[in-house]
């Protein structure tokens, strides 16, 4: 290998290896398991949460493939309707001048195919930087042919069940892009902005408690008052409750309203009565429903004030005995130029009573940029309860499960207060809805206009126009797990890999996605299909492991306004500091703001970022995949994975360098294996036994933990340099180096293979070198079996020896760095109180303890010996003496024994409190008791000798 580990080098050449080879595709053998990639917008490019949880699923995924398992991580893009056509818009208005409806429907969406052929890859190829492992031969898009039959059948067999249906309900509205918006494309901001408080004259010279002849109702959007149906108060308001059943009449519209008694008005908030606009606020209608009051449109698709209002129901239909006029002087007007003007008429009017400044949460369109605006329209909806009732259960009994499991409080709190779901959207590009209308309104649904005319025996003399409208790009994506393998034909593949094993996903689309997919797979999917035994639903996977959300150093959320994004190719390839400004602020329309960015972006990383690799990314995202929600990114944590490949590389070329050419006792002939041998593989069986048990419990945070610590703390912190002894030994028996050359072989293929689903790239490129001094076999470390621990190689002895060893080495340093002796400076060194497990070690590892500690010399007093005045490390009960003749500074000597001193004397008191506590002494175990009295004689034995040893320095 080089010597140098650069990155760079090997990431490029392997992933193509991979994947020309096939080694992504399932194996056909083994028990299935599958993953399915939450499908990114095909529009999109890979973020920090991408990276975050692909390489969680892509762990996952090469760990199960090792174990032997039949693994498939099903890859896709979402097509992502709004994004899409948004981006294909812009693109044809900046190079032709055109809007989409130059060019008509079905050539702009050609279009969009054009531009997806073309431009529609990113987030895919950043994928395969990134290392992941899926089956991309089975590559799905929510738009192929395949899956828009599934969309089209499952909206057709819902329509029949009667659990789809198309009403006029309120829905967040987007006046910009003319259409629907689900809650999670909708930003709410902080804004600051007003109160209105307006007076509502009452009808019939009623009075208030108060002798008011009106009352006062606060609004944070006066423009809805033409809409206004009815005014709440709370029934056991002393001030309105003689009021409730009378009318207002209705400022500047003159319309009689009533007055309601519902929950929704606070007598302590405001003035205690709520203007209600059921047809303009989602609160509101829920009071409308609750107090049967109508519904009045009085805007139009972009936001504009009607020439007339709209009347209808509380349940949508058409309701005609009522006033719906609109002044003449707010007709047509833009809804805020509405709103001044109609603030201006209630002052005009002497009916504003004041204006407060008021902080409030003002919706936008994430796509669009503009405030939403409740509205009603006509669209297609699902009745969700019904589908949600076994979704719950399912969940509730086990077959699915969260992790973590407080998520299932999310998931429940939001299911059972379900309301019906919104499925269509005002869009050109996504899957048509399949209905048709007749010239009287008539609506048919079927997969076709034919199958239309021949279910209903409709002649060509019938016009028919099919649904202008989208479905919800969350209503195709609902049926990932099942759509993208074949459904609604019983496919092979659909039998193998459906359910799937595990979601991962982030906690904020538990309802907009994993619910939704829980509910449709169960109603579509059951483990027998026959008419006579529908059978158990099927759950879309077992596990749903929720991620946390990856915020910046300072804890903020990552977002393009803040500048405080991170790419994260820039951190495998990094980046200079001049294009990472350009990158933060050049789309900026703010330049006060660009400069705000950039400042901070300078201070941030006045070197820029340095590459990295892959490895050290992934290994800093695993570290980072706790339980909690908020996940701060840590720079320094990456460097120090970055170290961590390092020091894996230069490993392994220590050992190839002491192996290679050699007899490594492949056929387990004539090999000694000495004590260090046998602790490294007793600890090995250990880490494999741990690491194993955290990832099956989605812990990879501590898997890749364990694997750290053994890594460099054991193995090449420890192992390496106690095999050094040995390999450089001229007179070493043969067999007890051939054995060392195993060990440091067997261990390192051990650790590459366990470290593989974390660090696909070096564990590959070190394997592939390892594999011949190994004995293994195999094309790939991809396929090569996942080690497991076995116990009959746990050597318990082995383990305290080299721990006694470890002591008495890092006890020799410990005393060479508070003396201030070199490293290379021959020692003499006595030992005072040892026992026969402390002569036993001696004996059997003194040219370890030679050679690493760089003795000169090594004693062993024996009762009654004197020994010179030393300084002294405590070694169990054994104390370990560097004679100071020659050496010692005094007064450091004195300060590091009062240090020890002080410890001592703080463990002491520790464990006299503990034992002078009735509770503990009442309450522990007598055999935790006398546990706690031994560690308090240790300890007092401890720091007499330490007393003694500073009595006699200060003597000197």
């Amino acid at each position: 290998m080089e010597k140098t580990y650069n990155p760079s080098a090997i990431e490029s050449t392997w992933y193509k290896t991979w994947e020309e080879n096939g080694h992504f595709a399932p194996s056909g053998s083994g028990t299935p398991d599958s993953i399915m990639i939450p499908p990114p917008n095909v529009t999109g490019s890979l973020h920090m949460g991408h990276a975050f949880q692909d390489s969680i699923m892509d762990a996952l995924t090469r760990y199960k493939r090792m174990k032997g398992n039949n693994t498939l991580w099903q890859v896709g893009t979402d097509h992502a309707g709004i994004a899409t056509q948004m981006v294909v818009e812009r693109k044809i208005m900046a190079e032709e001048g055109k809007t989409r409806h130059d060019y008509g429907r079905e050539a702009f969406t050609d279009k969009i195919w054009e531009w997806k052929a073309e431009s529609g890859g990113t987030i895919t190829s950043q994928l395969r930087r990134l290392g992941a492992s899926v089956d991309w031969d089975s590559e799905r898009f929510t738009m192929d042919d395949g899956f828009y039959k599934a969309v089209q059948e499952v909206f057709i067999r819902l329509y029949e069940d009667d659990l789809i249906y198309r009403g006029k309900r309120l829905v967040n509205w987007d006046p910009k892009l003319h259409t629907a918006i689900s809650d999670l494309e909708v930003e709410n901001k902080d804004k600051q902005g007003h109160m209105w408080h307006l007076r509502y004259p009452l009808a019939d010279g009623e009075k208030t408690g108060e002798g008011k002849d009106h009352i006062v109702v606060a609004t944070t959007r006066p423009e809805t008052m033409l809409g206004d149906t009815g005014v709440a108060v709370n029934a056991e308001d002393p001030r309105y409750k003689d009021l409730i059943g009378k009318d207002i009449v209705l400022p500047l519209v003159g319309r009689r309203i009533p007055i309601v008694a519902d929950e929704h008005a606070d007598m302590e908030k405001g003035t205690g009565c709520v203007k209600i606009t059921p047809a303009h606020d989602f609160n509101d209608n829920e009071v409308g429903k609750r107090c049967g009051l109508p519904m009045i449109n009085i805007m139009t698709l972009n936001g504009d004030i009607r020439e007339e209002g709209e009347a209808f129901h509380i349940d949508g239909s058409p309701k005609s005995d009522i006033d719906v006029s609109i002044p003449e002087q707010f007709r047509g007007l833009e809804r805020f130029e509405a709103r001044r003007a109609i603030v201006s008429a209630f002052e005009e009017a002497g009916l504003l009573e004041k204006i407060e400044d008021h902080s409030l949460m003002v919706p936008y369109g994430d796509r669009s940029g503009v405030v939403i605006e409740p509205l009603l329209t006509d669209q297609w909806f699902v009745k969700t309860a019904p589908l949600a009732e076994p979704a719950i259960k399912a969940v509730e009994n086990g077959d699915i499960q969260f992790v973590p499991k407080q998520y299932e409080n999310m998931y429940f709190s939001w299911m059972r207060d379900i309301q019906d779901w919104c499925i269509s959207r005002q869009l050109w590009w996504g899957h048509r809805i399949p209905a048709w209308y007749d010239n009287e309104g008539n609506v048919y649904v079927a997969r076709s206009e034919a199958e239309v005319r021949e279910k209903h025996g409709l002649g060509a003399d019938v016009e028919l126009n099919q649904d202008a409208d989208v479905l919800d790009t969350w209503f195709s994506s609902g049926l990932w797990t099942f759509g993208t393998q074949g459904w609604p034909e019983n496919t092979e593949r659909l039998k193998t890999f459906h359910p799937s094993d595990v979601l991962v996903t982030g906690f904020d689309i538990i309802f907009f996605w994993v619910a939704r997919m829980i509910m449709m797979t169960m109603h579509f999917m059951k483990d027998d299909t026959s008419p006579e035994n529908p059978g158990k639903p099927q759950v879309p996977f077992k596990h749903v492991y929720v991620t946390g959300l990856i915020r910046d150093e300072n804890g903020d959320k990552m977002s393009k306004s803040k500048g405080n994004v991170l790419d994260p190719l820039d951190m495998i390839d990094g980046i200079d500091l001049e294009s990472l400004v350009t990158k933060r602020t050049g789309n900026m329309m703010q330049p006060q703001l660009a400069q705000k960015i950039e400042k901070r972006t300078r201070k941030t990383f006045a070197d820029g970022i340095a590459p990295h690799g892959t490895d050290a990314l992934r290994y800093t995202l695993y570290s980072l995949a706790s339980t909690g929600r908020d996940i701060n990114w840590d720079m320094k944590r990456l460097e120090g994975y970055r170290n961590f490949c390092n020091k894996i590389w230069n490993a392994a070329n220590y050992v190839l360098m002491n192996t290679e050419g050699q007899d490594c006792g492949i056929n387990d002939e004539d090999v000694e294996l000495t004590l260090a041998d046998k602790w490294i593989i007793s600890k090995l069986q250990r880490v494999e036994a741990q690491i194993e048990k955290n990832i099956d419990d989605f812990r990879l945070d501590h898997a890749s933990q364990n694997l750290y610590d053994f890594v460099w703390n054991e193995y090449c912190a420890w192992y390496l340099e106690l095999s050094k002894p040995v390999l450089w030994d001229e007179d070493a028996p043969e067999a007890r180096k051939r054995g060392t050359r195993r060990t440091l072989v067997r261990v390192l293929e051990a650790i590459m293979r366990m470290a593989h689903p974390f660090m696909p790239y070096i564990t590959e490129e070190i394997w592939q070198q390892l594999k011949p001094l190994a004995g293994v076999e195999g094309e790939t470390i991809m396929t090569a079996p996942y080690p497991v621990a076995d116990e009959s190689k746990i050597d318990a002895q082995a383990e305290e020896d080299i721990e006694w060893l470890k002591d008495f080495i890092t006890g020799i340093r410990n005393i060479r760095a508070e003396m201030n002796i070199g490293p290379s400076k021959p020692l003499e060194v006595f030992l005072r109180n040892t026992s026969e497990d402390d002569l036993r070690r001696l004996e059997e590892n003194t040219s370890f303890l030679m050679s690493l500690a760089k003795l000169d010399n090594l004693t062993a007093l024996k009762e009654g010996d004197e020994a010179p005045m030393s300084a002294t490390q405590l070694v169990g009960e054994m104390e370990v003496l560097v004679p100071m003749a020659g050496l010692i500074d005094k007064d450091k000597e004195i300060a590091r024994l009062n240090r020890e001193v002080e410890k001592l004397n703080k463990e002491v008191a520790r464990f006299e409190g503990k034992l002078s506590n009735e509770k503990f002494v009442g309450k522990a175990p007598a055999a935790v008791i006398e546990k706690e009295k031994a560690k308090l004689e240790d300890a007092r034995t401890a720091l007499g000798k330490m007393e003694e040893q500073l009595a006699a320095i200060k003597a000197l």
